[in-house]
């Protein structure tokens, strides 16, 4: 299925629809609850039932997908949607001067250390110092609070690619 729209997620056969959506969130709980409760309307009607299912999954389905997600400033192996997303959303801290690289390497090796798993922020939007600064800042941050944070931001990158999609962007 290539550049669908509401309308092609609504009607799409059911393994067509998981593949878009899982580019959008790795997550088979809440991929299957947005194929299974179609049809959503329109726009606002996928994004609705996305928060919704986003919301209703465990922490176990959420750290999950966050695995799926690669390093910050690390490129993503592969060639799917997903990881074509990954880069896109991080092509500014690609860009990034030697230092701010560097230290992004060694904060993110902190952050795995301190809370085992990878450190996710909504990239997109952000400059490379920006995302530096949130990283030490969350280091900070106890396991609870930064569990809260980090499924913020995942929600955040979801509904972003889900909007891209939902757009015909794929």
């Amino acid at each position: 299925m290539s550049a669908p729209d509401s309308g092609d997620l609504d009607a799409g056969a059911r393994a067509d629809v998981a593949i878009v959506l899982t580019a959008c969130l790795a997550a088979p709980a809440w991929v299957d609850a947005l194929v299974d409760s179609r049809p959503h309307g329109g726009a606002a009607g996928w994004l609705g039932a996305a928060d919704a299912a986003y919301a209703a999954l465990p922490d176990d389905a959420v750290l999950a997908a966050l695995a799926a997600h690669p390093r910050i400033g690390a490129a993503p192996a592969g060639s799917g949607a997903h990881e074509a997303a990954s880069r896109r959303e991080q092509a500014a801290v690609s860009a990034a001067g030697d230092d701010v690289r560097a230290a992004l390497v060694a904060g993110n090796r902190a952050y795995e250390e301190r809370f085992g798993r990878v450190f996710l922020i909504r990239a997109a939007g952000r400059s490379p110092a920006e995302i530096l600064a949130e990283l030490r800042r969350r280091l900070a941050h106890d396991d609870a609070s930064e569990l809260a944070e980090a499924r913020e931001q995942l929600r955040q990158i979801t509904r972003l690619r889900l909007e891209r999609v939902l757009a015909g962007e794929g």
